[in-house]
């Protein structure tokens, strides 16, 4: 088929009027999506996406929008720490900024790709190339603001 690309990653959202199960696909995902049954606006994605590499390759690739991608693991505190932050920030930026969480235990080469040797790490991507990267733990504002730098 010309002209059109085969998509793959879609997150599966619930209508909020008719629980209608509707697939957005990574190019979408900041947009203001409507239920395929209902027409009921969905909105953008206002919470963060875990993703593996598959997905993580293809949302970068596909987004027009700024993206902070939090690397973190299980068994650490400060991500612990951090978690209720970043989701807040997914909040505050939707349909502005994605939000995409990495599990460095289950996706080592996604860590070792931005050369995080401490998390959480934070980096901000722009049209997939990276805008600013930090380590450690930082406030939702500064956070914020490191996206609104990138729009």
């Amino acid at each position: 088929m010309e002209g059109e690309a085969l998509v793959s990653y879609a997150l599966v959202r619930a209508c909020p009027n008719c629980g209608a199960k509707n697939r957005v696909g990574a190019k979408h995902l900041t947009a203001n999506a409507r239920c395929g049954s209902c027409k009921t606006p969905i909105g953008p994605v206002s919470t963060p996406i875990d993703v593996d590499v598959a997905a993580f390759d293809e949302i970068v690739a596909a987004a027009e929008q700024p993206i902070l991608v939090d690397f973190w693991a299980d068994w650490c505190g400060p991500c612990k720490m951090a978690a209720p932050e970043v989701h807040r920030l997914a909040q505050e930026m939707s349909g502005h900024a994605l939000v995409l969480k990495v599990d460095t235990d289950a996706h080592p080469d996604l860590g070792a790709r931005y050369r995080v040797q401490a998390i959480p790490n934070f980096v901000v991507l722009k049209k997939g190339r990276v805008v600013t990267q930090h380590p450690g733990l930082a406030p939702r504002g500064q956070m914020k603001q490191w996206l609104e730098q990138a729009t």
